[in-house]
C-alpha cells in the first residue's frame, strides 16, 4: 500500500484539533459566543454558563471527538500506510494543539482538557477510563473544574508509565506526547491556579452567565 507521510496525518489531525465547538455549538444553537462571557474560554464548562446543558455536553461530545479519532484512525489504519506509534503521539498531541490555538480563531481556543481526554481513550480506553475517572472524583469532592482537570494532567503520565507491561507496552513517542500536553494542560489553568490559591476560583454549578 502507499505509504503516507506522518507529517500529513498531523496536520490532519492538527487541522481537525482547530474546529472550535464550543464557538461552532454556540452559533448553532442560537447562544452567546462562550468567548464573550464567563472565564471566556471556548470550552465546554464555559458554555455551561450560558444555562444550557445540551450545548455543554454537545461540546464535551466533540472536542472529545477531535482528540479521539485522529488517534484512532491511526491506531487502526495506520500501520499499512507506514504510521506506526510514534505518529499516534504526534497526532495526538496535534489535535490538542489545534484545540489550543486553532488556526481558524486566530490561535485563540481553549484549554484542551476534553480533547486530551479523547486523544487518551484513543492511546487505550483503560487510560481514558482511569484519567477521566481521577476529573470525576476530584470533581465531585471539591466542585472545582480546574482542579480536576490539573489532577488528571498530572496523573495520566503517571498512569500510562504505570501500566507498562501490565496492559499496555508503553511507546516513548506517546509518553511525551502524553507529558507535553499534561504541561500545557497546567500551563493553560495557570490563572485558575491563582484563584484556587486565592479561594476566589469559581465552584461547577455555580450560576449561568451573567
Amino acid at each position: 500500500m502507499e505509504a503516507i507521510h506522518p507529517l500529513l496525518a498531523t496536520l490532519a489531525a492538527y487541522l481537525l484539533g482547530s474546529l472550535s465547538f464550543a464557538v461552532i455549538v454556540s452559533k448553532l444553537m442560537g447562544l452567546s459566543d462562550p468567548r464573550s462571557y464567563g472565564s471566556k474560554n471556548p470550552g465546554a464548562t464555559n458554555v455551561l454558563r450560558s444555562g444550557s446543558k445540551a450545548a455543554a455536553i454537545a461540546t464535551l461530545l466533540l472536542d472529545a471527538m477531535k482528540g479521539f479519532v485522529p488517534v484512532v484512525l491511526v491506531k487502526t489504519w495506520g500501520p499499512p500506510h507506514g504510521l506506526e506509534d510514534g505518529t499516534v503521539g504526534l497526532v495526538a498531541l496535534a489535535a490538542f494543539l489545534g484545540h489550543l490555538y486553532p488556526v481558524y480563531f486566530r490561535f485563540q481556543g481553549g484549554k484542551g482538557v476534553a480533547t486530551a481526554l479523547g486523544a487518551l481513550f484513543g492511546i487505550h480506553g483503560v487510560l481514558g477510563l482511569a484519567t477521566g475517572g481521577t476529573w470525576l472524583i476530584v470533581a465531585f469532592f471539591f466542585r472545582y473544574s480546574s482542579l480536576a482537570s490539573l489532577a488528571a494532567a498530572v496523573f495520566a503520565p503517571a498512569y500510562y508509565l504505570f501500566g507498562n507491561r501490565v496492559v499496555w507496552y508503553a511507546d516513548k513517542s506517546v509518553a511525551v506526547a502524553i507529558v507535553a500536553m499534561a504541561l500545557l494542560l497546567v500551563w493553560r489553568h495557570r490563572e485558575n491556579i491563582n484563584r484556587l490559591v486565592q479561594g476566589t476560583e469559581s465552584k461547577l454549578g455555580s450560576g449561568k452567565k451573567k
